[in-house]
């Protein structure tokens, strides 16, 4: 824990865009492992949001977001990214990313870091 640092968030419109992204601090590299996106919404529980595999570069999403938001990887710059698009009220949450070794669906086998969050409203 504390080798992940995620930004981007703030308060945007419903439908509405931001780019969330996922940055490893020195001398840890995203390229090794998985890399999924959680949120977690006022009094609810943490849920599954995205996925992306470290060695085939596959990506699974919740059935909610699918069509809005798209995980991406950027090696040259250590960087996962998380577009959202088409945002809606319900995707207020603080997002985290988190590194692990197998993405099963939007859930993570072997986690071992993640970050501290980085808050999302969407509000008018």
């Amino acid at each position: 824990q504390g080798q992940l640092v995620e930004s981007g968030g703030g308060l945007v419109q419903p439908g509405g865009s931001l780019r969330l992204a996922c940055a490893a601090a020195s001398g840890f590299t995203l390229n090794y492992v998985a890399i999924y996106w959680f949120r977690q919404a006022p009094g609810k529980e943490r849920e599954g949001v995205s996925c992306i595999s470290k060695s085939d570069g596959r990506t699974y999403y919740r059935d909610s977001v699918k069509g809005r938001f798209t995980i991406s990887r950027d090696n040259a710059k250590n960087t996962v990214y998380l577009q959202m698009n088409s945002l809606k009220p319900e995707d207020t949450a603080v997002y985290y990313c988190a590194a692990g070794s197998i993405c099963l669906g939007t859930d993570l086998v072997g986690v071992h870091d993640w970050g501290k969050g980085t808050l999302v409203t969407v509000s008018s």
